[in-house]
């Protein structure tokens, strides 16, 4: 399914300044991730988005992405090993349906990891898309701080 363009939070547009050149937006991670959190941690009541849920997706990633810089871009098994790491990126996306199937997660974190997930072409793409997460964790546990 996908998102459609009346459903985009543009996180796209908001996180790079200039993709194909690798430029990040610096503020993406203060006032964008900070909006975000805010808005998902008042989405849904005290049962869904649960920081303990949404902590999961973020340590998946995460891995995914130490993974991608401990594997030497130069051998001989990098592109199955990155295929690999995108596949697995990718897989995300259908356990966050999962999540959201059983009412564990509410449509704008969907989107969010859609549009997130759905940017990764790059190892440098995935990089900045952690570190995104990573700061909207942080802000997250500002605003939900216990459940």
């Amino acid at each position: 399914m996908g998102v459609t363009e009346s459903t985009s939070l543009k996180l796209e547009k908001m996180i790079w300044k200039d993709k194909k050149s690798n430029i990040v937006n610096p503020e993406a991670f203060s006032k964008v991730s900070e909006r975000l959190a805010y808005e998902i941690s008042s989405e849904g009541g005290k049962n869904k988005n649960r920081p303990s849920q949404l902590r999961k997706f973020y340590d998946s990633i995460l891995n995914l992405n130490q993974r991608a810089k401990t594997t030497q871009k130069d051998s001989k098994n990098w592109k199955i090993t990155w295929n690999s790491i995108l596949m697995q990126l990718h897989r995300q996306l259908a356990l966050v349906h999962y999540a959201k199937g059983r009412g564990n997660v509410t449509d704008k974190f969907v989107r969010m990891m859609e549009e997130l997930i759905n940017s990764v072409n790059t190892p440098e793409d995935l990089d900045v898309i952690t570190h995104f997460l990573e700061a909207f964790m942080a802000f997250y546990k500002e605003y939900r701080p216990k459940d």
